[in-house]
């Protein structure tokens, strides 16, 4: 069952994303060569505590973190760690998200440590393209396979691969509610968008195949052929008119 949104529950949203996206607009300055991906960790953990949240990845479902933090061929779910370094030229997608007055926000992006390859960059990019050529869907009356299917086509004209096995969701109260946002698919199917609909919209690109496997740890997720993986969410509200986006 989707559940709407009143616009009390929309604006207690928003406030959660505030500090959401002020992190995320702020990691580009603080990721650098040679730290671990715990200082990150770290660094969100603190920030989200010091505004009076709460961290809403730690302890979701046992995971051991304030965020996600996924280097390279890593999609998401990244625990990190004390011992993982991060070199120049590497990836690194950080997903977090918190919660105020019992609601949810949740994002994520994509990094460069310093200077990376030319292919790496326009991974990441065209991952951010693909989740706006998404969002142009994102008003009353389309279906949510529309969302799917303008994020597939983008992703796949620019030679790259969507990932099946994990989608985006709605969110509120929880931090997944339905529906699921494939980020592939035909159009034309699905629930219709409607006023009040919060959606995590997230695509998940890799580089080459789209198959993915679940490491021994049970959480950190890898492409099977070993080639770069890129991630990029907002929170998003459907409205009467233009979507707004909560992390952004």
């Amino acid at each position: 069952m989707i559940i709407l949104k009143s616009q009390e529950e929309i604006d207690l949203m928003r406030d959660a994303a505030t500090v959401t996206k002020a992190m995320l607009k702020e990691l580009p300055n603080i990721i650098t060569p040679g730290m671990s991906t715990k200082d990150i960790d770290d660094y969100v953990e603190e920030t989200i505590l010091k505004n009076n949240m709460i961290p809403a990845f730690k302890g979701y479902g046992g995971f051991p973190a304030s965020a996600c933090v996924s280097v390279n061929d890593e999609v998401v779910h990244g625990i990190p760690s004390k011992k993982r370094k991060l070199v120049e030229g590497d990836i690194v997608s950080v997903d977090l998200g918190t919660i105020y007055r019992k609601y949810y926000s949740d994002a994520a992006r994509t990094y460069g440590v310093g200077k990376i390859s030319e292919e790496a960059h326009r991974l990441i990019t065209v991952t951010e393209q693909s989740f706006f050529e998404g969002l142009k869907f994102c008003k009353p009356g389309f279906r949510l396979s529309d969302v799917s299917h303008a994020i597939q086509e983008s992703v796949e004209a620019a030679g790259f691969s969507v990932i099946r096995d994990y989608v985006g969701h709605g969110i509120g109260r929880a931090m997944h509610e339905d529906p699921q946002i494939p980020n592939y698919g035909k159009p034309g199917r699905g629930p219709k968008l409607a006023p009040g609909m919060v959606l995590a919209i997230e695509p998940m690109i890799n580089q080459g195949s789209y198959e993915v496997d679940v490491m021994l740890d049970n959480w950190t997720v890898k492409t099977c052929d070993g080639k770069l993986s890129a991630h990029y969410e907002n929170t998003v509200v459907i409205t009467e008119d233009e979507p707004e986006l909560l992390t952004l």
